[in-house]
This record gives structure tokens, C-alpha cells and sequence, in this order.
């Protein structure tokens, strides 16, 4: 017989999502971010919160009931707050998480052309905001493939057209206001490659941060590589995408970490899902001790990360 230790009761709670809203906003209150015009950062991360909610409800990427990935993405974003200085962070961890809503929905169904245009015009609209996730787009088509199972001549087809589709508009502007090269310098920063593994500039709060970040996310790679037989195929296929992902993101952090902060918002994006099946599905001592671990130096992240700013 299953013992259902603290991690699971935890996991399993219908009240701790809105114990971790609540704990969010406290957070979000003590940190002055709706007294510093912080406002649109709050409201995108409760609408990010929400999406994540949905891309579990209508993924069952947690075999139990749990609402342990809105959860985890609430209180990791929150513990990197140092993420909220800057906007962009917060739109693209929204755009993260709709694009995996649109192309998880195609899984196997070649012909859903509409929605795989949407999937990449999110992507592009991302890429408007943080031009470097094109980097990503040959290893997204090969999953679309291998993964998602999918791909045929058509769905590329539309992808291209949904990806470029914002640069359609910022095009047309450009060319109305004269200024035909606007779009120039944004592609040109493709080519611009910092120093190799060049950390100078990148603080400490920062880079602990990632390496907990990090940490988590090869733990829940580990774990649902361990464990993924007891999920269907369709979770697996999910769930690989995530890891691939991370891996790719965390190879592109140590490499270029001038991009630290774009790169790790899509790193907790993608490593939410990855711990939250850890915390939900495991119930082992030395789980459930790790999961007391990770509750305190989140705690700790967050205070200190918080603390930075005053």
C-alpha cells in the first residue's frame, strides 16, 4: 500500500493552488511591484499561471489530479523576480506556453494546418520580442516530426506562414514609414555571438538562480526517463519535448549567458511541467525529503532574490 506523504498531499490539495496564488501576491505586495508600476507583469504572470492550468487540463500531463504544475510555475517564476524588471520576460513566458498549447493539439493530426499556423505565429510574435528563439526552430520542426507526429509538406508550409506573419506587419509599417530597413538590426543580432561561456557580466543572484533551475530540471529529466512507462505514449512524446528542450536551453545558458534572463524564463517554462510530475507522482522518503529541500531553498531564492532589490 501507497504511503501519501507531505509531497503528496501537497500535490494532490485542491487548496494549494489558490494557497500558491495567494502566496504569489503577498509576495509580488512585499516586493513593491504594485507600487513600482509593476502592475501588467502581475497580471501576465496570473495569466501565464492560468495557462499552464489549462495546458495540464486538456494534456493530462499529470496522471492524478494536481495542480501541482500551476504551482510550480508560480512559485519559480516568482522565486526569479529579478525576471519582472523586464516586460519582455513575462510576455515571453506567456508565448512559451500558448505555442505548447496550439502544437500539443495537433499531436498526430497531420492535417490541423490552422492550428499549426497559429502554434508558429505565436512563435513569431516571441521571436519579435526575443529574436534569438528562432535558434530553436529546426530542433521545434524536427519534434514536430518525431514527436508530435504531424509533419508533412503542408504543416511546414503553414508554420513558415505563421511564423513570419507579425513581421508581415512590422514590414507593411516600415515601408509606410519609410524607414524600409526597420526590420535590419533586429535579424542582424542572429549573427552577434557574445564570448563563449563569458559569465562576467552576469550577477550572482542570476546564476544561482539558473543553477537551481537547472538542478531541478535534470531531476525531473532523470526521473520521467526512470518512469515514463507508467504514462501513455501521448505524455511520453510531451514530456520528451520538454526535456529536449531543456537540454538545448540549458546548453544555450552556458554558451551564451548574456541571454540569461530570455533563456531561463523559458527554461522554468519548460522545467514546471518536469519537477511537478516528480513532486505528484513520487512518494518515496528520500522524495518526499527532497521535496522539503527544494521548499526551503526556494524560500530562500526568493528572499534573497527579492531582497536584492532594496
Amino acid at each position: 500500500m501507497n504511503v501519501k506523504r507531505f509531497q503528496n498531499k501537497v500535490a494532490e490539495s485542491r487548496i494549494a493552488l489558490p494557497a500558491t496564488a495567494v502566496y504569489t501576491l503577498i509576495v509580488c505586495a512585499l516586493s513593491g511591484m504594485f507600487g513600482n508600476g509593476m502592475w501588467l507583469q502581475v497580471v501576465l504572470l496570473a495569466f501565464a499561471g492560468y495557462l499552464m492550468f489549462q495546458l495540464n487540463n486538456v494534456n493530462a500531463l499529470i496522471r492524478i489530479f494536481s495542480r501541482m504544475i500551476s504551482c510550480s510555475y508560480l512559485v519559480l517564476m516568482t522565486m526569479a523576480f529579478f525576471l519582472f524588471d523586464d516586460i519582455a520576460n513575462s510576455i515571453i513566458s506567456v508565448l512559451a506556453i500558448a505555442f505548447y498549447m496550439f502544437f500539443f493539439s495537433i499531436y498526430q493530426d497531420g492535417t490541423a494546418v490552422g492550428r499549426i499556423f497559429y502554434a508558429f505565429a505565436v512563435l513569431g510574435i516571441m521571436s519579435v520580442v526575443f529574436v534569438q528563439s528562432l535558434y530553436f526552430l529546426p530542433i521545434i520542426w524536427v519534434l514536430l516530426f518525431t514527436n508530435i507526429m504531424a509533419g508533412n509538406v503542408r504543416m511546414i508550409i503553414a508554420s513558415l506562414m505563421g511564423l513570419t506573419l507579425p513581421y508581415w506587419f512590422i514590414g507593411a509599417y516600415g515601408l509606410m514609414s519609410g524607414d524600409v530597413m526597420l526590420l535590419m538590426p533586429h535579424f542582424e543580432s542572429l549573427a552577434e555571438f557574445a564570448p563563449i561561456a563569458d559569465w562576467q557580466n552576469v550577477s550572482w543572484a542570476e546564476i544561482i538562480t539558473f543553477g537551481f533551475v537547472g538542478l531541478l530540471s535534470i531531476t525531473g529529466m532523470i526521473h520521467f526517463r526512470l518512469n515514463n512507462y507508467k504514462d501513455k505514449i501521448r505524455t511520453r512524446m510531451m514530456f520528451e519535448i520538454f526535456s529536449v528542450m531543456n537540454l538545448c536551453l540549458l546548453l544555450f545558458i552556458a554558451l551564451q549567458p548574456n541571454h540569461i534572463d530570455a533563456l531561463l524564463t523559458l527554461l522554468i517554462v519548460n522545467t514546471t511541467p518536469m519537477i511537478a510530475h516528480y513532486i505528484a507522482l513520487t512518494n518515496t522518503k528520500i522524495t518526499n525529503l527532497s521535496f522539503y529541500i527544494i521548499l526551503l531553498i526556494t524560500l530562500g531564492l526568493t528572499i534573497g532574490n527579492v531582497w536584492t532589490l532594496f
